[in-house]
């Protein structure tokens, strides 16, 4: 038995794991991360984040390096009967918006945002212990840690486990959950990495042919000079049946498809067989162990929602075993990942099985491709979590004596079914403020913003970056607020931040941050006007003046949006994420800063 006391083990490596062991060890938590591979993949698997994943990886603080390891969605060039009859390039009409910078996801091939990944943790001090295949998982009675052993046939004690570790994960089987759905046999289809010879193909295009008999598609993989993502229609046999990737296989693929011959391919490696899958977890939580990405649900790759999917598992599951870990929060808010993820999964099963029916719809005809599968829903950004009890209602939160104590489990509606989670389809923010405004569970808006001290650009995804709860102040009378929360919660993970707006005058300081939404893009984005914070423009600059009080997740939620006047509510909130703004058991340091660049 292990002597060392870990807070979380992470079984898998790959951008799920990763994810939540950087986001666990930059609060200062003791995680460990194993992997039962020898050494890590290299693999391209899934072609790179979602906007709405970049916007995560720009938290972790290694956006930049993904961005420049990679490349932008490429235009989809379309062929029927070996001839170019169409080229589309799905992002024409996208572009970054003040509320959300990224407006599509990046090419970058899996084994390199993994290495990336792996740099960051290991720049806290955790390394991935590759080898290491869990084969056994005993809770202790007291429901307080769990025993964890090992191939190797050594036990070792954790507070918690979460299983990253794909589609066959040895935690869920371990735990005997459920892994609901089916497999589509006739939907199969051969994959690998391939080189073809220098110039054989343009590298700024994805390939595409689409023929009655079959087809070929061919994505040139970033930071390569001659690597390619190749998939294809299976070879069959007499009776019609798939025969397995080869080399061999691929270079008859590639004559019979495209006007090139086959010898062209000269590397064939990492090849495989996908048939669809559309399955999920029955639970996502079992005591103290956790499933995250494709140990809890997988589906359709149309989309390309797979990978980013398990990432934001990751992102919405870190903060809370935080919070628990630092002993502010009770562990009812670890049933609040189950509710809010649960239901997100759900849906998008529904989502890429009914883009793969359009793309096989679409490919039946010249001119189709691969675009059918690309929505405004793909992004990621739309995704959100209204029926959570974490999606705070200012006029019914309690009174902060009547706060949600630590030992007490929390009273709310039952999780919804996933079928009564939102639709992609809907409208994503709405709320009872201005037309377009966030509720409580959205996203919260990105808006571009200047350091009220500095005078340098930033934003506001900026200020929010790093572990903590972020309290934003919109209009003068919001400064009270922000004061007291500054002082009862500074060390407790919760940062401030006033948004003043440009006609506003006085001396711009106080606790926390500032910034000056110079442009009015975060009060658009916000609706702030709805609580009368457009009154300020009179000239009157006082702590009566009205204002509005945002409370942001620190996964980028809103957790709420109340009158500046009304600050028991905020209080209320903050006490179920923080406590009473003092760690009962000693709170591991925050060792990441926000950046504000």
């Amino acid at each position: 038995m292990g002597n060392d006391l870990a807070d979380v083990l992470v079984v898998g490596a790959g951008p799920t794991g990763l994810v939540l062991a950087c986001d666990l060890a930059r609060r200062g938590a003791a995680v460990r991360i194993v992997d039962r591979s020898p050494a890590p993949p290299r693999t391209s698997r899934a072609k790179g984040p979602n906007a709405r994943s970049l916007e995560i990886l720009d938290d972790l603080g290694v956006a930049d390096e993904v961005l420049a390891a990679g490349s932008d969605p490429l235009p989809m060039l379309k062929y029927r009967d070996r001839l170019a009859v169409a080229e589309t390039d799905p992002w024409a009409d996208s572009a970054p918006s003040p509320d959300a910078p990224y407006d599509r996801g990046r090419l970058i091939a899996q084994w390199r945002l993994e290495e990336i990944l792996r740099d960051r943790l290991a720049g806290y001090g955790v390394r991935v212990e590759l080898g290491r295949e869990v084969v056994g998982l005993t809770e202790a009675a007291d429901g307080r840690h769990v025993d964890v052993t090992f191939a190797e046939d050594r036990t070792e004690r954790v507070r918690y486990v979460v299983g990253c570790d794909g589609a066959h994960s040895s935690v869920r089987k371990l735990l005997g959950i459920g892994f609901e759905g089916a497999t589509a046999e006739d939907q199969v289809m051969v994959c690998g990495d391939v080189d073809l010879a220098e110039g054989a193909l343009d590298r700024t295009r994805w390939h595409q042919w689409f023929d009655e008999d079959g087809a070929v598609m061919l994505c040139p993989i970033p930071g390569t000079r001659t690597g390619w993502w190749f998939q294809a229609g299976p070879e069959r046999d007499g009776r019609g049946r798939p025969l397995a990737p080869t080399a061999d296989g691929f270079r008859r693929l590639l004559a019979r498809h495209t006007a090139l011959p086959g010898r062209v391919l000269t590397r064939a490696e990492l090849l495989s067989t996908y048939r669809v899958n559309v399955r999920m977890a029955d639970r996502f939580r079992a005591g103290q162990v956790f499933l995250a990405g494709d140990a809890a649900h997988v589906h359709a790759v149309a989309g390309g929602l797979g990978m980013n999917t398990g990432i934001q598992d990751a992102f919405n599951l870190g903060w809370k075993l935080g919070l628990v870990l630092a002993g502010h929060a009770g562990t009812e808010l670890l049933d609040t990942y189950e509710e809010e993820r649960l239901p997100v999964a759900a849906r998008t099963l529904d989502l890429t099985s009914e883009r793969l029916r359009a793309t096989l719809e679409a490919i039946r005809r010249p001119g189709g491709g691969l675009d059918a599968a690309i929505t405004p829903d793909t992004t990621g950004l739309g995704v959100g979590y209204r029926w959570s009890s974490l999606a705070g209602v200012h006029d019914e939160a309690p009174r902060p004596d009547e706060a949600l104590r630590h030992d007490e489990t929390p009273q709310h509606d039952e999780t919804p079914r996933p079928d009564e989670a939102p639709r992609h389809d809907e409208t994503p923010r709405h709320g009872d403020g201005l037309p377009g405004s966030p509720q409580p569970g959205d996203r919260a808006p990105d808006a571009p913003c200047v350091d009220a001290v500095t005078g340098a650009r930033t934003r506001l995804h900026r200020v929010f970056a790093g572990p903590r709860t972020t309290v934003l102040g919109f209009g003068p009378g919001s400064a009270a607020v922000l004061r007291e929360v500054a002082a009862a919660y500074g060390d407790a993970g919760v940062r401030t931040c006033r948004v003043y707006a440009p006609y506003e005058s006085g001396a711009r300081s106080g606790p926390g941050t500032a910034v000056v939404d110079d442009e009015g893009h975060a009060a658009a984005a916000y609706g702030t006007a709805a609580f009368g914070d457009t009154g300020t423009r009179t000239g009157t600059d006082t702590d009566t003046d009205t204002g509005t009080v945002v409370v942001v997740r620190p996964d980028h939620h809103l957790g709420l949006s109340a009158p500046a006047d009304d600050a028991r509510s905020v209080h209320a909130y903050l006490r179920r994420l923080h406590g009473a703004g003092r760690p009962r058991n000693g709170s591991p340091a925050l060792v990441d800063a926000a950046r504000k660049g």
